[in-house]
């Protein structure tokens, strides 16, 4: 199983590495910037190099780069789309130095303006930022969102309709947040919800683009439309509900990232752990 967690690049590049194999992590996301905005900090092509030697040495792959939250690439207002398109643009460079396998997107908010208009404002930044740099192995991957406000992603419908308008459809796939999937009235937390919800993405968006699961449980009830995550086996979707996931043929191969909550190392070794234990009793059942 590939299981990591969302690592901090406080310190420098080096350092992620070191906490990703204190964790134990086969698998591991970062920001490669403050996620908050402000300047990023250049990264030179030699530490880039060795960031990425180091990470290939020990094990951990893929690598998932998480962009900013503030890049609003449905942005209704031009002079904003154009400044989400440049940092986006940015941020799909850095992820290409750093020789990242995904660029985790949330694709943002249309606001007042129509959905349909705020899909396409967002396949076009898409478009433009998979042209800006044209021969990068980097994947973008959208991200379903809680389905809180005018956000876009919480469907599948808009996850498709998004790749649907990309030219180069084979360099986007998804990544599913199951905290996000339960708030926006997704039932994995049962059995039968579980195959329901994953049949509806097999027809909307097709298995083949999904390629990696942000493992979350849930602080909020079924369909809230909050996005709170919280421990693995302590929130609403439960032990129960992950063991499920888990074990579930079409996820199981699958890289799994926590963004569990935590003030230190020992909450990650927690979450880790548990998910473990549910994994080693499948093995054993």
């Amino acid at each position: 199983m590939k299981l990591g967690v969302h690592v901090s690049i406080a310190g420098g590049l080096s350092l992620a590495v070191e906490r990703a194999v204190r964790l134990g992590c086969t698998t591991m996301q970062i920001f490669s910037r403050s996620p908050r905005g402000g300047a990023a900090p250049v990264i030179a092509p030699a530490a880039a190099r060795a960031f990425d030697v180091a990470r290939r040495q020990a094990g951990i792959d893929p690598l998932a780069i998480h962009a900013p939250h503030i890049i609003n690439l449905a942005s209704p207002q031009p002079p904003m789309w154009q400044a989400a398109l440049r940092l986006y643009q940015e941020e799909y460079a850095r992820a290409t130095l750093l020789q990242a396998q995904y660029l985790v997107t949330h694709v943002g908010s249309p606001k007042n303006d129509d959905p349909a208009a705020g899909i396409a404002r967002v396949a076009q930044a898409i478009e433009q930022t998979l042209a800006s740099q044209e021969h990068s192995d980097v994947m973008i991957l959208l991200e379903n969102t809680a389905g809180s406000g005018q956000g876009l992603g919480s469907r599948f419908e808009e996850l498709a309709g998004i790749r649907a308008q990309v030219g180069a459809q084979a360099r986007v796939g998804i990544c599913l947040d199951t905290a996000h999937l339960f708030a926006a009235g997704y039932p994995i937390h049962e059995a039968a919800g579980l195959e329901e919800t994953l049949g509806q993405f097999d027809r909307h968006v097709g298995f083949a683009q999904l390629r990696l699961i942000h493992l979350n449980d849930s602080k909020v009830p079924f369909d809230a439309r909050v996005d709170r995550h919280w421990h693995i086996g302590e929130g609403h979707i439960g032990r129960a509900g992950f063991q499920r996931l888990l074990a579930h043929p079409r996820l199981r191969e699958l890289p799994f990232i926590l963004e569990t909550p935590k003030t230190s190392d020992a909450e990650d070794l927690k979450n880790l752990s548990v998910v473990r234990q549910l994994a080693q009793a499948l093995t054993c059942a």
